[in-house]
Formats: C-alpha cells, structure tokens, sequence
C-alpha cells in the first residue's frame, strides 16, 4: 500500500529524485574527502557548521526544504511569474555593481554575513523559465527573425552583465539556452557559423596570421570552384562567397586580436594559448603590459594547475587509491581542489571506474531530462526542459574538460559536486522546477 502523500507524490519522476539524491551524496563524499583533517570528529565536523562539508550538507539541507515547497507549488505559479523573475534576475545582477566584493578576481558576489551570495547563478533559472514563456506564447513565430533576435536577448542579456562583473566562465553558459532554441525551429545554418566561427578562432592561435590568410584564401578561391556551376545561375552567390571569405580574414586579423588584446584579462588569455599547448604571442604580453605590472610579473607556471590535476587523474589509475588516501588531492598539490577540480578527488580516489560511474549517472541524468522534456504536451514545459538539460551539460562538459586539459579553466562548478552553497541551490530549485512542471505534464501551460 502507498502510504506516500498523493498530493505530493502524484506524477513524480522518483527516479529524476534518485539521480539528484545520488549525485549529492557523491558531492559530499568528494568535499569531504578533499578538505577532511585527519583527527577531526567526522559527526561533529558534519553538524558545528564550521567545515566546507558541514556547510555544503546544510545548503542539501535547505535546499530539500525548497524543493518541497516547489513540489508543493502549482505549476501555473512557474509560467505566470516566468517575466516578473527574470526582472527580478536582472535586478540582482544590476545590484552586483554597487554592492559586490571581489573575491578571487570576480566581481560578481554580493557578501550576506557568513555567506557569497552569486546572482549570475540564481539568474540561470530566471532565464530558463522566461526564455519558455516566450517560446510558449501563441503569437510567437519562431520563424521570424524578430522573435528569434527577441530569444538571443533574454538569454544574452544576462551574460553582458555577468561578463562586465569580470564572470566570464558563468557567463558563457547562457550560450547553452541555444539548445532550447534549435529545439523550437532555430535554422541549422546557425548552428554551423556558430562552429564556423569557433573553429576560425582556435586556427587563429594555431597558425601566424599570413599563413591562416593564405589558408582562407586557397578555401575561398576553392568554394568558388567547386560551385561554379551554381554560381552561373545566382550572380549574388560569388559575391555572397567572396564576402564570407573577406570577413573571416578580416576576424583573424582584427576581432579576434582585438579580443585578446582589450576585452580578455592577461590571465584568460594564457589561459586559452595554453590548452592548445602555445605561448602567449608577444604582442598580447606587451598589450597587457600594465596589468602583469600591478600583479608583479608573468606566473612561473601558468598552467600549473592543469599539470597537477592531470597528475591527479592520472594517478588514480583503474580503481583508485580510496577515499582518504590521496596523496595530490589530500595534501593541496591541486588549487581549488573542492570547487572548479572536484572532479580530480574523485578521479585520483576511485580512478578510472569511478570517474565512469560519476558520467555515467550524468549521462543517465541528461538522458532523463531530454525524455521528461520530449513528453510534455506544454511547449512552456518542454522548452523548459531542455533549458535545464543544457546548462547541466554545458557545466558537466566544461569543467570535466576542464579539468582534463581539453578546455580553459574557466571556473565553472560541476552540478551538485562542486562546493558551493548558491551552485546547489540553484541546480536544485532548476531539476525541482522541472520535476514539478513534469507531475503536471498533461497541462498545457502558456
């Protein structure tokens, strides 16, 4: 016999709950087998409130009781005050400038006593839920390249502000809503400059800039050839070629130099020339002359903390060394070894298996969410949905990634593993959200 209340458990996806019961236990194992200290009362360290371990069970804590609340909540309350959040969103990021406090270089925390509180987090859900209320609308055409302008908006507006707070990690995630996007109707053809363009500027830290030149030249004058005959037939098509060609040079020459010279710090700049295993080029290092002044000089090893945590992964081997038995992870060899590398603890102590258990539940959590998503008759649910199913993978691709080698450390936390009280909270309010638009997946919401 069910003794569950139906009121609560009618329509629930357990198995969504399992996954996120699963991944926060892991999330507290691997902080507190980074940060334990040998001779400390493992249940007094859990309850004082004092340890980073403690801390991260009580935000669990609180954060069960929000997603009480949420399961709770009608889901019409979700759709009707979509709008009225994401004004709300933008006023925290807003309120970020006059009131933050710089904390490791960022600008985007906002100090309430004991805690660091981060609205470019909080603001991911806002975003989620907005950018579904716009999709959802009947007069929206997400043909239209108005409504399709009017979507980049919501999501990118959000992440002008959170790069202006000096967050360029958090705000590169919002690119993730581009999923919910082509979901609804986005033309392909985006989804192929989007690469295009990815790919031009990881050529442009590859090769000297005359031989990239000469590179899109030779494809340039190779395209031509190869659709002459369509070209004989639409004029404007050579042009059209022609046009691409010169704006890609023109990217590799200017925009991208640009870039590295005035809107990216000394320290993201080496960062990125170091995952394609480059030096900084001279002229960047000159441009940037006045910061690494202030900051007394070049690193002596910039790529220091990729070295150590690939150490740390490596070390691991097959099955691991066990929980406390780290020697990279347990003894601060790996920096910030408990919220951006979280991902090494586990890697070093329970090796390679462990690392494919740890995916293989996030790729079990991505998998449910994508079908909770394709089953909802609301469009406002479905787009939803994927909002989350994105930023989750955006998060768990980058910082494993990260954390690897395969992309710049830019500080982004890994969903329910990382430390961090406003990361939890603001992954699970997201899945809870969800959960609960999906108890209700026979509504149609607008």
């Amino acid at each position: 016999m069910n003794n569950r209340n139906p009121e609560i458990s009618k329509g629930i996806d357990w198995s969504l709950i399992g996954i996120y019961l699963l991944l926060v236990s892991i999330g507290l194992m691997a902080i507190f087998a980074a940060t334990y200290q040998e001779g400390d009362p493992v249940m007094q360290s859990f309850l004082r409130f004092k340890t980073d371990y403690s801390k991260q069970f009580y935000f669990f804590v609180v954060g069960t009781v929000i997603a009480l609340f949420i399961l709770l909540t009608d889901s019409k309350f979700f759709s009707a005050t979509a709008n009225l959040g994401y004004a709300m969103g933008i006023f925290f990021l807003i309120l970020v400038f006059p009131f933050h406090s710089p904390i490791k270089g960022t600008e985007s925390i906002i100090k309430l006593g004991a805690f660091n509180f981060q609205p470019a987090e909080f603001c991911k859900i806002f975003v989620a839920l907005a950018l579904a209320k716009y999709l959802s609308r009947p007069e929206t055409d997400f043909t239209k390249t108005r409504s399709q302008l009017i979507a980049t908006a919501i999501a990118l507006f959000p992440a002008a502000l959170t790069i202006m707070q000096k967050e360029t990690g958090l705000a590169l995630v919002y690119f993730a809503f581009f999923i919910v996007m082509f979901r609804e109707g986005l033309p392909s053809v985006i989804l192929v400059i989007g690469f295009a363009l990815a790919a031009l500027v990881v050529a442009t830290l590859l090769f000297e800039k005359i031989t990239l030149a000469l590179i899109l030249v030779c494809l340039t004058l190779m395209v031509i050839l190869l659709m002459r005959r369509l070209i004989r037939r639409r004029r404007g098509l050579l042009m059209g070629i022609i046009l691409t060609g010169a704006v890609c040079i023109g990217i590799q020459y200017m925009a991208v130099p640009f870039a590295f010279k005035h809107l990216l710090k000394y320290y993201q700049v080496e960062r990125i020339y170091n995952t394609v295993g480059r030096d900084v080029p001279e002229e960047y290092v000159m441009a940037h002359a006045d910061e690494l002044k202030k900051s007394g000089g070049k690193k002596k090893d910039p790529n220091y903390n990729v070295k150590q945590s690939k150490i740390a992964i490596g070390s691991g081997g097959l099955f691991g060394k066990g929980l406390l038995k780290s020697t990279q992870t347990r003894y601060g060899f790996v920096p910030e070894q408990r919220t951006d590398f979280i991902f090494d603890t586990i890697a070093e102590g329970f090796g390679f298996a462990g690392s494919f258990v740890l995916m293989a539940v996030y790729l079990l959590l991505l998998f449910r969410i994508v079908t909770i998503a394709e089953r909802q008759r609301s469009v406002f649910s479905r787009c939803y949905a994927y909002g989350v199913a994105g930023v989750f993978f955006f998060h768990i691709a980058i910082n494993i990634a990260m954390t690897a080698g395969l992309a710049p450390v830019i500080g982004i936390p890994l969903p329910f593993i990382s430390y961090g009280g406003t990361s939890l909270l603001t992954f699970t309010i997201m899945l809870f959200i969800l959960i609960r638009l999906d108890a209700d997946r026979q509504m149609v919401l607008r």
